[in-house]
């Protein structure tokens, strides 16, 4: 089910012309059009306002959320590329950086960001990117679940709570009433936001943790910090 509600959202940001680049949008995580004006958005929110740093991932439509973010004093992580090293994450500070826009890409997050260990982390808002969404906060990535491993992993390391907020910027493609069943460790969105409005989905539930029973065995191996965390 989720797959083919992917290939369906993927085709309909296409074929509207609504994708932005990089292309095609499919098994990614689509740019869209208005992408800016979402991140707009979610900047009148009383969670952007309230944080002082967030968790958000590397793909292309959060770039000017992130950049925004840099702009308005906030300190950004990203979590390193499949969690594969023992600093597992990426510092964006804004005390470093003169240029946000440069620091916001790939290969400028990797100049201007700093790896940090989970110490040295504090997250008040949690950003996801999405390739479809519910109105009820259901969310479906491109289907690798690193997303929701690492809210998992900030989970365990104390670093979020049922009461951190998560929200996604989408186009309003991405937004579906599909029926589907979230997995256990899928993430539930608190907010919703395209470039036209902005749902507050009041979804509960969120995972407490790492799902260790769904865990493959090779991300175990692969990645320190969840060698650190794993159950005795």
């Amino acid at each position: 089910m989720k797959e083919t509600i992917r290939q369906r959202v993927w085709d309909a940001l296409e074929a509207s012309g609504e994708a932005r680049f990089p292309f095609p949008p499919h098994g990614r995580i689509p740019n869209f059009a208005g992408a800016r004006a979402a991140t707009e958005r979610l900047t009148e929110t009383p969670e952007w306002e309230a944080a002082d740093a967030l968790k958000t991932n590397p793909d292309s439509p959060q770039r000017p959320l992130r950049q925004r973010a840099l702009e308005d004093g906030k300190t950004v992580y990203m979590a390193v590329p499949r969690l594969a090293d023992e600093r597992p994450f990426l510092e964006l500070d804004p005390a470093r950086i003169d240029d946000p826009s440069a620091a916001v890409t790939l290969s400028g997050s990797e100049e201007y960001g700093v790896q940090v260990g989970p110490d040295a982390v504090t997250v008040d808002l949690v950003v996801s990117g999405s390739v479809a969404v519910r109105e009820d906060g259901a969310r479906i990535g491109k289907g690798e679940g690193f997303s929701d491993l690492e809210w998992g992993i900030l989970w365990d390391l104390g670093l979020v709570d049922a009461e951190t907020p998560v929200a996604t910027t989408v186009h309003e493609l991405q937004v579906v009433d599909d029926e589907w069943a979230p997995d256990a460790h899928d993430v539930p969105m608190d907010l919703v936001v395209t470039p036209e409005r902005t749902v507050r989905t009041g979804a509960e539930g969120k995972p407490e943790g790492v799902d260790w029973v769904a865990l493959p065995a090779e991300r175990l191996e692969a990645m320190p910090v969840l060698r650190e965390l794993a159950p005795e």
